[in-house]
């Protein structure tokens, strides 16, 4: 059960790793979205990719660290979220929306984890 845990999260992550590049590709072309969707490109990426290395720590400490830095990604995803110009575009509103959401939620199950860890 544990392992599964591990992998539904690691399943997700990766998700909205990939979900927000394809969000990103349907934002309009300005300096700002350009230079914020690659900073959530390493941010939402890295967060996916230390919660495998988690997975693959060599010590409790090795653990500790990966999700402190999953979640400062998840974070920091957050705020590249929030500061990309969708315009008026319902449609990419309800993405960012949802990608805020997730993002928060992340957030929250990495603090969790932490917690848990001590």
């Amino acid at each position: 059960m544990q392992n599964s845990k591990q992998y539904d999260l690691e399943d997700r992550t990766k998700k909205f790793a990939i979900e927000c590049r394809k969000f990103i590709y349907q934002l309009s072309k300005t300096t700002g979205n350009y230079e914020d969707g690659k900073q959530l490109v390493r941010s939402s990426g890295s967060q996916a990719a230390n919660y495998i290395e988690a997975n693959e720590a060599l010590s409790k400490k090795d653990f500790i660290m990966r999700i402190k830095i999953c979640r400062k990604e998840a974070k920091e995803s957050q705020l590249w979220l929030s500061l990309i110009d969708i315009g008026s575009n319902q449609i990419l509103q309800k993405i960012q929306e949802q990608l805020l959401q997730e993002a928060k939620e992340l957030t929250k199950i990495f603090g969790s984890i932490l917690e848990k860890s001590k």
